[in-house]
């Protein structure tokens, strides 16, 4: 039996990874909520229960994958959880000097594959398009796109069949375009220097 939306957030909650405040989001986007992911994902059991509802979603939509595809870093932990629960093997999508993807055992990802790309939260789905891009320069097809945390609720089109153990509707903004009471409260970057 799968989990809810809501089951899903409450993890988010008890682990500490949903945050409040004034945040720059990996994309440059400021936000007045941040999902710090490594707080949920440091508990191997969290990690069991949200792969296991991916999975299911996988399962249940018919995509028929041949291999997981994670981006550097926690898409590895994703990676080789969800393939584990779908019997996959994993592929990890590194970043090399020029900033592209790249997978570094070229064996674990050919042409012959069809490729479930899973990532932690989605905002703007830069990691998972550059994902697709390595996928494409192999010559294998990307059949769906799998993540923890659907901040633009569904909204965003990536080309492919896209699940998410939670999605949810958070506003974000342009650095130049804040409004007033967001623009007040000091900036948070609990990804790179802690929380504060």
């Amino acid at each position: 039996m799968g989990v809810t939306n809501d089951e899903v957030a409450e993890l988010f909650v008890q682990s500490g990874a949903l945050l409040r405040g004034h945040f720059v989001l990996t994309s440059g986007r400021h936000s007045d909520q941040y999902f710090e992911k490594f707080d949920v994902l440091r508990w191997p059991d969290h990690v069991a229960t949200l792969c296991a509802e991916l999975a299911s979603r996988v399962r249940a939509a018919g995509i028929e994958a041949t291999v997981v595809l994670g981006p550097t870093t926690l898409g590895i932990v994703l990676a080789y959880e969800l393939g584990r629960q779908l019997g996959l093997p994993a592929a990890y999508g590194e970043k090399n000097a020029e900033g592209k993807r790249f997978v570094r055992r070229t064996d674990h990802l050919t042409e012959r594959d069809r490729v479930l790309i899973v990532d932690d939260i989605l905002t703007t789905g830069g990691s998972i398009r550059e994902c697709q891009v390595l996928v494409d320069a192999v010559g294998a097809t990307t059949v769906g796109a799998a993540v923890l945390v659907d901040r633009a609720n569904g909204k965003l089109d990536l080309g492919v069949p896209l699940l998410a153990a939670l999605a949810v509707e958070v506003q974000s903004w342009d650095a130049n375009d804040l409004p007033a009471w967001l623009a007040a409260v000091p900036i948070s970057r609990p990804g790179s220097t802690g929380k504060k």
